[in-house]
């Protein structure tokens, strides 16, 4: 199959006014890895129970769950911003319209902006300060953990700012309804 059969598949479609074209190869590339590290959390942890069973433990399967875990979390974080899945405090910006709605909608990407900048910012601090404890029995710098906060910092400011601008040169309300999978608008129905 292609890249763009797969990127169809996986990309989400919700709020494309939103959106940048040129950042959909990062959105498939953090979503195949956010599976590819689910996959590695459970055949970590699938692997450290099957062994302890078998009376030959794994020693190293809690370090790989652990930082599967991390990794995964704080990536999909990052792709939950992007496709609005996340962060979002929907309720509070659906009801309104027009003015009201942008600045309500602006104020709630600034926020996500300084989320962002903060995990950007104390993620690093604590990535400098990890070089210092060490996982066991790898002895591998608790750093590697650490790192995966200020990277989903970077896509989660890089996503905000993607909206937000977009949202200002392109309005913030959807132009359609979220409809369930399969399901077509009856404009889009009427024009055919």
């Amino acid at each position: 199959m292609s890249y763009a059969s797969w990127s169809g598949a996986v990309l989400s479609r919700k709020r494309p006014q939103l959106k940048w074209r040129a950042l959909d190869g990062l959105e498939f590339a953090l979503v195949t890895l956010c599976g590819l590290l689910l996959l590695g959390f459970l055949v970590s942890e699938l692997g450290d129970v099957a062994f302890r069973i078998l009376r030959r433990p794994w020693l190293d399967a809690q370090e790989f769950s652990l930082g599967f875990f991390v990794w995964g979390v704080f990536m999909g974080a990052a792709v939950g911003v992007r496709r609005n899945d996340h962060f979002r405090l929907a309720a509070s910006a659906e009801v309104f319209s027009g003015g009201v709605r942008a600045a309500v909608e602006t104020f709630q990407q600034l926020v996500m902006i300084g989320v962002a900048l903060a995990m950007i910012w104390y993620g690093y601090v604590n990535f400098l300060h990890g070089f210092g404890s060490y996982l066991m029995p790898s002895l591998t710098p608790v750093a590697v953990l650490y790192a995966a906060i200020p990277v989903a910092g970077a896509l989660i400011a890089l996503f905000s700012i993607e909206k937000l601008v977009n949202g200002w040169r392109r309005g913030f309300p959807d132009p359609l309804p979220d409809l369930p999978p399969g399901v077509e608008p009856i404009a889009l129905r009427a024009r055919r």
